[in-house]
């Protein structure tokens, strides 16, 4: 499974490089920090079922981490 993850994060980092045809990236390591807690959260919480105890456990963060990114993110009130 963790293989499967890579590939696709792989696939999707050579396709933003040939995307760029050449133009140099800049903050990489951020802007894919952005696009990726968004859609992880979403889905972890949705499988945990909204028990952030428990998506907390599965993402091996604190539940207060998990808080303040669900908050950031507007994932939460």
């Amino acid at each position: 499974m963790k293989k499967h993850v890579e590939e696709c994060i792989r696939d999707s980092l050579e396709a933003y490089f040939r995307d760029l045809r050449g133009t140099e990236p800049s903050a990489m390591y951020e802007m894919i920090q952005r696009v990726v807690d968004r859609p992880l959260l979403e889905v972890v919480m949705k499988h945990a079922e909204g028990n952030q105890s428990r998506a907390a456990e599965w993402l091996g963060i604190n539940r207060n981490t998990l808080r303040r990114k669900l908050l950031e993110h507007k994932l939460m009130k």
